[in-house]
């Protein structure tokens, strides 16, 4: 038998098994990239939410006789459920990101002419919110994701 066959023989399951051991690598950084990519998604959402209840919010609180923003709570109660739900009432399970609830979003004056809207919401991963470990505490996997915008009274 020559040695060339030999060789070809002996090596015959090695991209089998190379294989075996990238594949879990390839998966997890597949996975990775996908969460990643969720989060920016869910990111996104959350500004464009700060940004229209900030815009929503400005128009309303600005009382032209005092010349500057007045924020009851009805005003600011509309504004949360604009920033979670996209219009402003409650809509049974129509939250903008899931989990969002209308205690992730503060509505404040920024002064006597400003309105901030902050929206703070922990993004967990589809795999779960934490990693576990063979040995010490669960390494966390929640992200705390946090938009904020100021707007003049209009």
């Amino acid at each position: 038998m020559s040695s060339a066959k030999l060789e070809r023989q002996q090596q015959k399951g090695v991209a089998m098994v190379e294989f075996a051991i990238a594949l879990p690598l390839l998966l997890l950084l597949l996975l990775g990239i996908g969460e990643f990519g969720r989060m920016l998604f869910q990111y996104n959402v959350l500004l464009q939410a700060s940004r229209d209840a900030a815009r929503y919010a400005a128009g309303e609180a600005w009382d032209p006789t005092l010349g500057q923003v007045v924020l009851d709570d009805d005003l600011r109660s509309r504004t949360q459920l604009l920033a979670v739900y996209g219009v402003p009432a409650a809509v049974t399970g129509g939250e903008l990101v899931g989990g969002l609830s209308t205690g992730d979003v503060t509505v404040t004056p920024a002064g006597d002419e400003h309105v901030q809207v902050s929206i703070t919401y922990d993004f967990v991963p589809v795999i779960g919110s934490v990693l576990p470990t063979f040995y010490g505490a669960d390494i966390p996997l929640a992200v705390t994701l946090t938009s904020s915008v100021v707007m003049r009274g209009l």
